[in-house]
């Protein structure tokens, strides 16, 4: 694609724009493999805090000399009753021995007195030496405690300032390593991407997306082509950039230009027919298959009437003469048609044609005559790495749709022709892409796809066409401010919830059982049994007797006289019996037995429910208040979705914490992967804008406790060495939920705790 030299944008004005598309100075280069489309920002050194607090030095430890005064007052009190038998004592020996001087007392008497008053005077004085000497041993052993005191204060001092200055040399450490990290980290999208579909977004949030992946795949060494078709001059800060890096591009405003692009030239009679039937059957929403079919026949017959080098006006005038449109002879007279080829028209359909061509060949031109000046006054230029194509509202709605078209329908038969190159080697950027059919922009991906040209598809809003073609293949899906909710909801949607699995219960039950059971028996018995039995028996019988007796009948009965008679008997009987029996028995047992049995029964059972909850990853009314250059870029890896919160703010990559480097590979380039303090995450794999809703994790109040836990009170001793505080989100990706399974309980049979 060529364009006479000095073409440029008509009434644009030159805006404010970042010094260019190479890296700055301390950066490194821009690589080609790498499709840069904003900025990421996070701290993976998080802020060290105050400095630690210096140790203060204890109070000197002396002896309390009003504990020493005590001392020596109870001393005193307790010494009193001494002291006065001594001063008695004294006392009565020198008056004893004063009156026996003077005489008046006897001198064996004042002896005994003195010899008595002695000894007691002797037993005080050593009684108040001795309360003395305990006084100076209590207060020396009191004043050796201080001094002890004294060098472990000393010695705990010299360790406190010890410690004070590695933490003081740890906390310089990470407050260099926080004063001199990068903040802002390039996203970049994986080689596997083709395509990014930008959905959303204003004309200063185009501007700097454009400008910043525009220069850098233009400060990697690759091309660029920009077609905007929003009308609003998006490219401008791109091109300011390009120029002041030293690349001169190419600039068509159309229609103003069309004259001089090339677009749609060149090409054979088959080709030319089917670009121009796909320009009218785009710009046509109601026109269908059928008739784009029969549209295309009549442009394949008349573009064989014309030959190989037919242009857009001698079409138009060739429909012209179909349509019964005027006069021929005046596109004769202008050289867009031969009598020869005047006639061959007139006799393809006759003079009298059909009434349903004439319709159709007056819809056609009617289209096509917005594109008569296409390529009519071409010129040679040098190649440029930056081409961009412009509309402005001089056209009206619908010439800008038709060119629109146009455009891209023949930069897709150019794309077709080309052969394939490196991924994102050529780029291409689509601006107002809602304003095409979704058949032009599938065969315009298709194109991309098969040339390996990168595509940037702009829309400023989701309608049904666009959201069944966002993210479709190996694409990225970049979403910037949505005002409507509509599309807001259609872009949550788009990027997805996730599913979570939130404790909603948690159940321990622990249970033991001991028992222990220990029986003895012992038993003795010894018996002894003795019988003796003895008896005696004697019989002595002895009997005599004697009778008689005399009978008489009674005088009443017949023949009966009386009877008279007499006995005598005498016995003697003499029986002796003698018996003895002697039993002894002896029994002797021992039974001796213990037994022991123990029963040990534990149960533990835990029981945790979860509830499964469902939450966008980005909520719409976040997607209708980021600023004005954010973007979401949502996109498949090979670790799953991700997605990242980025600004496209060109001029970033002039500040000193800009980094090309990705966040990922910074993060993975620390010692072990991870940030030098222990605990933090400060590389989170899928970032979330701020003000997004969802996550899991302790909140700042328990950040807050934690955190004052571990800060020295105002009573805090002068050893306490203060640590730095800790930053819960150092990254977006918070630390693990606070809930789980309690703590293993404490097992009340141990005897060792």
């Amino acid at each position: 694609m060529t364009a006479p030299a000095g073409a440029g944008p008509t009434g644009s004005q030159d805006m404010a724009a970042p010094a260019g598309p190479g890296p700055t100075d301390g950066q490194p280069p821009l690589s080609g493999d790498r499709i840069y489309i904003g900025w990421q920002y996070a701290l993976i050194h998080p802020h060290p805090g105050p400095s630690p607090r210096r140790p203060t030095p204890p109070e000197r430890e002396q002896l309390n000399q009003a504990w020493v005064a005590a001392q020596r007052r109870e001393e005193n009190l307790l010494s009193r009753p001494l002291k006065v038998a001594f001063c008695g004592a004294i006392a009565l020996a020198g008056a004893l021995i004063a009156l026996w001087v003077a005489g008046w007392l006897n001198p064996l008497l004042a002896g005994l007195g003195i010899i008595v008053c002695l000894p007691g005077a002797a037993l005080a004085a050593r009684g108040v030496w001795r309360g003395e000497r305990a006084v100076r041993a209590r207060v020396a052993e009191e004043q050796r405690k201080v001094d002890k005191i004294r060098a472990l204060q000393e010695r705990r001092l010299f360790e406190w300032q010890a410690l004070h200055a590695r933490q003081v040399r740890d906390w310089q450490a990470r407050r260099a390593a926080y004063e001199g990290q990068k903040q802002w980290y390039a996203v970049s999208l994986p080689q596997t991407v083709d395509r990014i579909d930008v959905a959303g977004g204003t004309l200063s949030g185009w501007s700097a997306m454009l400008t910043m992946a525009g220069a850098s795949r233009l400060g990697s060494g690759g091309e660029v082509t920009v077609v905007d078709l929003s009308e609003g001059a998006v490219a401008q800060d791109l091109l300011a950039v390009a120029r002041r890096s030293g690349i001169e591009p190419l600039v068509w405003v159309l229609p103003g230009d069309l004259p001089r692009i090339d677009l749609g030239t060149g090409l054979g009679k088959t080709a030319l027919a089917d670009l121009l039937s796909l320009v009218v059957g785009a710009s046509d929403e109601r026109g269908s298959t059928r008739e784009e079919s029969y549209g295309n026949s009549i442009l394949d017959r008349v573009i064989d009437v014309l030959g190989d080098d037919a242009t857009v006006a001698q079409v138009t005038a060739a429909l012209r003469v179909l349509a019964q449109i005027g006069d021929p002879r005046e596109d004769a007279r202008r050289g867009l048609l031969a009598t020869e080829q005047i006639d061959r028209l007139t006799a393809m359909f006759g003079r009298s044609a059909d009434q349903v061509v004439v319709e159709r060949a007056w819809a056609l031109e009617s289209q096509l005559r917005k594109l008569e000046a296409a390529g009519s006054a071409l010129g040679t230029l040098p190649p440029a790495r930056l081409r961009v194509v412009s509309l402005d509202r001089q056209a009206g709605v619908l010439g800008n749709k038709v060119l629109s078209t146009y455009v891209v329908t023949a930069l897709t038969h150019v794309l077709r022709q080309a052969p394939p190159g490196k991924p994102w080697q050529h780029t291409l950027f689509l601006l107002g892409a809602e304003k095409l059919r979704g058949d032009v922009l599938d065969r315009l991906a298709d194109a991309c796809e098969a040339a390996h040209t990168g595509l940037v598809l702009a829309y400023r809003s989701i309608p049904a066409s666009v959201r069944e073609r966002l993210g479709r293949g190996n694409a990225a899906v970049a979403f910037m401010r949505l005002g409507n909710a509509a599309d807001a909801k259609a872009a949550s949607e788009h990027i997805g919830t996730e599913h979570r699995f939130v404790l909603s219960q948690l159940t321990d039950t622990v249970g033991t059982s001991v028992t222990d059971t220990t029986g003895d028996s012992y038993t003795s018995t010894v018996g002894t049994a003795d019988s003796v039995a003895r008896s005696s028996s004697t019989t002595e019988t002895s009997g005599r007797s004697r009778g008689h007796g005399t009978s008489h009948e009674s005088s009443f009965l017949p023949l009966r006289h009386g009877t008279r008679s007499s006995s005598k008997d005498a016995s003697y009987s003499v029986g002796f019996a003698d018996s003895e029996s002697i039993t002894e028995g002896i029994n002797s047992s021992t039974a001796w037995g213990i037994s022991t049995s123990r029963a040990i029964t534990g149960s533990e059972s835990l029981a945790r429910s979860v509830q499964r909850s469902r939450e966008f990853l980005v909520e719409q009314h976040e997607l209708q208040q980021l600023p004005v250059s954010a973007m979401i870029v949502t996109y498949s890896a090979a670790d799953g979705r991700r997605v990242v919160a980025a600004d496209a703010n060109p001029a970033i990559l002039g500040l000193p914490t800009a980094s090309l480097t990705p966040l990922d590979e910074a993060v993975g380039g620390l010692p072990g992967g991870h940030g030098e303090q222990s605990g933090q995450r400060p590389g989170p794999k899928r970032p979330r804008p701020a003000g997004a809703q969802g996550g899991s994790g302790p909140s700042r109040e328990t950040a807050s406790r934690d955190d004052a836990d571990n800060t020295p009170g105002p009573d805090a001793g002068p050893g306490h060495a203060p640590s730095a505080p800790v930053s819960w989100w150092a990254g977006e990706d918070q630390p693990p939920p606070n809930l789980g399974p309690p703590p293993k309980r404490l097992d009340w049979r141990r005897r060792d705790r």
